[in-house]
C-alpha cells in the first residue's frame, strides 16, 4: 500500500462566522473543529503522515488549544500562504510520496468510509474527489436582467478530502496561481487530467456559518 499523507488547510479567519476566534478553533460537541478533523485521518489511519498547514499568527494558539485540550496526535505545521493554493503548496512540500488527501480544516465529519473510498480509488485513478448531489433547483446568471434553469442532474457538489498521487500534485501545483483554482482538483484538472468522482456524504458538512456550527452540534451529538 502506498504511504498516505494529509495536508489539512485551516486558514479561516471566521469573517462568515462572525466570531473573532477562527471558526477552526471553535468548539463543535465540546472539542475544537479542527481537531475533530485531525481525529478522522487519525482514526481512519493512525499512520498516516499529517501536514496540518496555518497562518503564522494562528500557531501560537494552536499549541496551547493542544496543550489545554491534551491533544497528542502527531503532526506537522507548515505555514499559511495568501491564499488556499499558497497553502496547500507549502504543506505539499512536506510531503515525498505516495498519496496525499487535501482537507479542509472545517470539515470533520467526514466517515471512515467516505475517506476510504477516496484513498482506495486513488491507486487507480490518480485524482479523486467526494460529492454529493444537489437537492437544490439551481439557475445560471447570463447577465443583471436574466437568468436560466441549470440541470441539476448534471450538478454535484464538491466536497473534501480530495485525494491525488504526490508526484501528480505536485507537478500540478508548479504551475502559477490563477484565480479559477478554487480547490485542488481545479489545480490538477488543468494539466488536462480526468478527476475521478466517488461518493460523498451529506454529512460531510463545512462549518463555515453559525447554522453550520448549529447542525455540526447535532452530528457531533449523534455520534458519540
Amino acid at each position: 500500500m502506498s504511504r498516505r499523507n494529509v495536508i489539512i488547510v485551516a486558514g479561516g479567519k471566521g469573517l462568515r462566522m462572525g466570531s473573532d476566534l477562527p471558526k477552526q478553533f471553535i468548539p463543535v460537541g465540546g472539542k475544537p473543529v479542527l481537531m475533530r478533523t485531525i481525529e478522522n485521518f487519525y482514526h481512519f489511519d493512525n499512520d498516516i503522515n499529517i501536514i496540518l498547514v496555518l497562518p503564522l499568527s494562528h500557531q501560537v494558539y494552536w499549541k496551547e488549544l493542544c496543550a489545554n485540550y491534551h491533544f497528542e496526535i502527531v503532526h506537522t505545521i507548515a505555514m499559511g500562504g495568501d491564499t488556499r493554493f499558497h497553502s496547500v503548496k507549502n504543506g505539499l512540500a512536506m510531503v515525498n510520496e505516495g498519496i496525499v488527501g487535501v482537507q479542509d480544516g472545517v470539515r470533520p465529519f467526514g466517515s471512515m468510509e467516505m475517506i476510504g473510498r477516496c484513498f482506495d480509488a486513488v491507486e487507480k485513478y490518480q485524482a479523486v474527489i467526494p460529492v454529493v448531489d444537489s437537492t437544490d433547483s439551481l439557475r445560471e446568471i447570463l447577465d443583471g436582467k436574466h437568468s436560466r434553469i441549470v440541470d441539476r442532474s448534471k450538478i454535484r457538489l464538491v466536497q473534501t478530502p480530495q485525494v491525488f498521487d504526490v508526484s501528480l500534485l505536485k507537478k500540478a501545483y508548479e504551475t502559477e496561481f490563477k484565480e479559477t483554482f478554487t480547490d485542488d482538483a481545479s489545480v490538477v484538472e488543468a494539466m488536462g487530467i480526468n478527476i475521478h468522482l466517488v461518493k460523498g456524504e451529506v454529512t460531510n458538512i463545512k462549518i463555515t456559518t453559525p447554522l453550520d456550527l448549529k447542525i455540526g452540534e447535532l452530528i457531533a451529538d449523534s455520534s458519540i
